[in-house]
């Protein structure tokens, strides 16, 4: 689990989907609010506004690379920039592919995933396993003592560990992906790297820490802090962070602090390398879940730890940004493992379905089972097919994969968990049984509702489902606020607002007419693609319709379009079918010399998205939204409360988010150091 995610989804965690921002011309924000100024204890209060701004600072603003997602989005189907399918350096692929050889035959020999899940504990001569392996530098470079490892193989060795037990692969992601390699490959000076990758490349664990008890995807109320000491030397770190994974096991930390504005000192929000041991840091507990039972996961208090100003990553108030970007990338670790989950549930139900005979038939058979089969087969290739695109994008460098890295993330973990929950229903009363009752009687241990139960967190941490459509609709959408933006933001001036409509004329006048007639409507357009044409013309229209709907929303909602968190919502899992669309049809057509087969797979994933995206546009104007808001209020009131009568309800005696109180842990200290190897 990592920092980022919130298990409240915040509306305005992510400054809302279109949340008008001062421009940079304007007037600094308040003190406090970018983290430059004092806040009260524990979490900052801070207005939706501020929140707001404090995210919107935090985003890349600027597009400097083609982005296959964003012109999705307006409506201009630019096939040419994943087409035709990227190819790694085939040298590069041989060295990973030795490497991954390796590490699947040390999975699957050495690492026993029942004892992980019984124990709720990876081993100690685990870590030293992968530590031998260079599994924890497979993201670092060559020169630091790490494998180098392109995004793709990188990936695949993450799906080949979590198939074995998922807690490996959260252990080497979160160490990786968003740990202190990552953000040091991407912002780290020489001296920062040439100190810290080694240590990590040779198997020293590493976390990253920015949520705290009652601050989540709302990064504005952030309340740990960092003072600077009067000498100049560095800083002391104040504060509680919950649910760092591997903050019980890590000896290098990436903490992100709130800097106080001085004099000549703008301040904000931090991002910091801390030594995991360092005085007054005090692992206060480890958390446990329903699922990754493995997880090394802190709450973890900092008291007066001082931190050398060489370990600031970045810069002063760089902190959020860093998250960000790193997270572009970094988010591709988690679809990977949803994948992996994928193949793992379709190899399980292809056999059961086929060996598992009833009313004188096998089950897969069986109308209402071959409809699942076809839909975990299908999904599984479709989620491969994004990710691995992603990943090809990602390594050559010439794209910006924001808006693809998180369609992908957000898809794959919603259509993991549904492939998981059909499984178990194809597998019956032994999809709900554990693995060791199975094992017990003599059957084959498929340990199914352990999978439902591991995938589950996926919909949450690293951006829940909902942060995740407000992510994404507000780069989606970025275009139009660039020049539309002053229009509908009740702070403008009239001059503002005059220079927008002149800026927003010029804009629509030469994009609203691309949206009318497109190459989908051509009868021979993408003739290439053989079978699969039919389905690219309808992405390239259902592109163009996209965007018309999101056009006529904001006229018609404007300002107010930020509230309208379904209908952004459902236009977001619009774009996501279409580029899986797009990535199946692709790589299908790449492959078919060597797999002429997944050809059908790509046609029967393509024919179930459409009938998807169909049903999401006539949700987009024919939805219960506005009676379901209204409702919900009421629901809070209380005014329905008479339902909830009859049962035994959980204890009213402990709050829902634990207050804690700056000073000195009064608690045992629970981290776990990995012995050296023997």
């Amino acid at each position: 689990m990592t920092t980022t995610q919130n298990s409240r989804p915040d509306p305005a965690g992510h400054g809302g989907p279109t949340g008008r921002v001062a421009p940079a011309d304007d007037p600094q924000p308040p003190a406090g609010v970018d983290g430059a100024g004092p806040l009260p204890a524990e979490a900052g209060q801070v207005t939706e506004k501020e929140a707001r701004q404090v995210a919107e600072a935090a985003r890349e603003s600027a597009w400097d690379r083609p982005s296959f997602g964003k012109e999705l989005f307006l409506g201009r189907f630019q096939l040419d920039l994943i087409n035709p399918w990227p190819r790694l350096d085939p040298a590069e692929a041989a060295r990973a592919e030795e490497f991954l050889a390796a590490f699947g035959a040390y999975l699957e020999s050495e690492v026993d995933g029942a004892a992980i899940e019984r124990d709720a504990r990876i081993p100690d001569e685990v870590f030293h396993g992968l530590a031998r392996l260079g599994a924890f530098g497979m993201k670092i470079d060559r020169k630091h003592g790490g494998l180098g490892l392109s995004n793709l193989h990188y990936c695949r060795a993450l799906m080949r560990a979590g198939s074995v037990n998922p807690s490996i692969g959260a252990l080497l992601s979160a160490h990786q992906s968003i740990g202190v390699p990552q953000p040091l490959k991407m912002f780290g000076i020489p001296e920062q790297k040439e100190r810290f990758l080694p240590r990590l490349a040779a198997g020293e664990v590493s976390a990253f820490l920015l949520t705290e008890p009652d601050v989540g995807s709302d990064p504005a109320r952030l309340a740990t802090t960092a003072e600077p000491t009067e000498d100049g030397t560095g800083y002391r770190l104040n504060g509680v962070k919950l649910w760092a994974t591997n903050g019980t096991v890590a000896t290098l930390l990436v903490v992100m602090a709130r800097v106080p504005a001085a004099e000549g000192r703008r301040g904000g929000i931090t991002a910091f390398v801390v030594e995991g041991d360092s005085e007054g840091i005090t692992v206060e507990r480890r958390n446990a879940f329903i699922g990754l039972r493995g997880l090394e996961n802190s709450l973890t208090r900092f008291h007066d730890v001082f931190v050398p100003r060489e370990n600031v990553i970045g810069g002063e108030g760089k902190g959020l940004k860093i998250a960000l970007t790193t997270l572009n990338t970094g988010r591709l670790s988690l679809p990977a493992m949803c994948v992996g989950a994928g193949k793992w549930a379709l190899n399980v139900a292809r056999e059961w379905a086929a060996d598992r005979v009833q009313w004188g038939r096998p089950v897969g058979e069986h109308e209402a089972v071959a409809k699942k089969l076809a839909f975990m087969a299908a999904t599984t290739y479709g989620m491969e097919s994004m990710l691995d695109l992603c990943c090809l994008l990602a390594d050559d460098d010439r794209n910006d994969i924001r808006i693809e890295a998180a369609l992908v993330k957000l898809y794959a973990s919603e259509m993991a968990w549904k492939i998981a929950d059909e499984l178990i229903q194809i597998r019956g009363g032994r999809g709900y049984e554990t693995a060791d009752s199975l094992a017990a009687r003599g059957e084959r241990p498929a340990a199914v509702e352990q999978l439902l139960r591991d995938l589950r967190i996926n919909r949450i941490f690293e951006g829940s489902t909902e942060i995740m459509h407000l992510l994404i609709a507000r780069e989606a959408v970025d275009a139009h606020l660039s020049v539309a933006g002053d229009i509908i933001d009740p702070d403008a001036g009239l001059g503002r607002k005059a220079k927008a409509g002149a800026r927003a004329g010029v804009f629509y006048a030469k994009w609203l007419p691309t949206l009318a007639v497109g190459k989908g409507q051509a009868p021979g357009a993408y003739h290439e693609f053989g079978p699969l044409a039919a389905h690219l013309r309808h992405v390239e229209r259902a592109s163009r319709k996209l965007a018309r709907s999101t056009f006529y929303a904001m006229s018609r909602w404007q300002g107010k379009m930020e509230r309208k968190q379904a209908f952004l919502g459902r236009v977001v899992d619009i774009g996501a079918e279409l580029f899986a669309m797009s990535a199946v049809c692709v790589r299908a057509v790449a492959e078919r010399a060597e797999h002429p087969e997944n050809v059908e797979l790509a046609d029967l994933f393509c024919r179930q998205a459409r009938l998807r995206v169909d049903e999401l546009f006539t949700g987009l104007w024919s939805n219960t939204d506005a009676v379901d808001v209204a409702a919900a209020k009421r629901i809070i009131a209380g005014r329905y409360a008479s339902i909830e009568e009859g049962v035994v309800t959980p204890p009213a005696d402990q709050p829902w988010v634990a207050r804690w109180q700056p000073g000195p842990s009064t608690a045992q200290d629970v981290r776990r150091r990995i012995p050296p190897a023997p």
